[in-house]
């Protein structure tokens, strides 16, 4: 699954690597994953389906 997410290091939106489904502190859902480029953390808010 290609999950895209706005990479803030390499001003650009990429294709995540290694994509995780978590929750924030308040309970919103958010995926994690990492930038292919740089190796930073990106996430992005909602669910995936």
């Amino acid at each position: 699954m290609a999950i895209e997410a706005y990479c803030m290091k390499c001003k650009a939106k990429k294709i995540m690597k290694d994509p995780v489904e978590s929750t924030t502190k308040n309970g919103k859902p958010i995926t994690k994953g990492k930038c292919p480029d740089c190796g930073t953390t990106i996430c992005r808010i909602g669910s995936t389906k």
